[in-house]
């Protein structure tokens, strides 16, 4: 028994000839709503300035009290190293220095970071292109397999070692169990973390 549609075994109407005509009225329809909305969209009266310093720069930017520090710091300053994975605060992989504490990018808002200096992993390197000593460590220890989540992992390490809570490995797990690898490089990223943290004691 065939499974071609009817409408398909008419002569002159081939498979092919139909799915890419389906494609091209598919692609204008999309086109056309797609130009509808973006002359609807009307500049938002809600948008507010702030000023940020990001990585040691002062940057003024347009956002909507909705707007989190993530999608300022990705869509409005291009700052893409910090990633989001799950968008609700339980993988760490939006992790950012907010004044020097570590925080959730996804679950903080932008205008809540009004006047704040934001540290993200495009900041780390020093002007000469020499690597943070964090970022060293993981390319030394191979802390990373998909590298997705591995600036927030890098930025949440360098502020667990600041908060003093790299003590030992078992300390350093408890302080980066908010940071979640999925290919699980973690072995990996302790021995970074401490060996960033024997480096500073000399």
């Amino acid at each position: 028994m065939s499974k071609v549609p009817p409408d398909l075994r008419r002569p002159g109407v081939s498979r092919r000839g139909f799915l890419q005509g389906s494609s091209v009225v598919a692609g204008s329809l999309g086109m056309a709503v797609g130009a509808a909305q973006a002359q609807e969209a009307p500049a938002s009266a809600d948008a507010r300035t702030i000023t940020l310093t990001v990585n040691g720069k002062a940057r003024h930017l347009s956002v909507e009290p909705r707007t989190t520090l993530v999608e300022a710091l990705r869509d409005t300053l291009g700052l893409t190293g910090t990633k989001i994975g799950c968008n609700q605060g339980q993988c760490g992989a939006c992790t950012v220095l907010l004044d020097g504490t570590r925080v959730n990018s996804c679950l903080t808002l932008a205008v809540m970071a009004e006047g704040s200096e934001v540290v993200t992993v495009e900041g780390l390197a020093d002007p000469t292109g020499d690597l943070h000593p964090m970022q060293t460590a993981f390319a030394e220890n191979d802390a990373f397999q998909c590298g997705y989540c591995t600036p927030g992992q890098i930025l949440s390490a360098i502020a667990c070692i600041d908060e003093g809570h790299a003590t030992d490995a078992a300390e350093i797990r408890e302080y980066m169990s908010g940071n979640l690898c999925r290919c699980g490089a973690y072995l990996n990223i302790v021995a970074a973390v401490e060996q960033v943290r024997d480096a500073q004691k000399g």
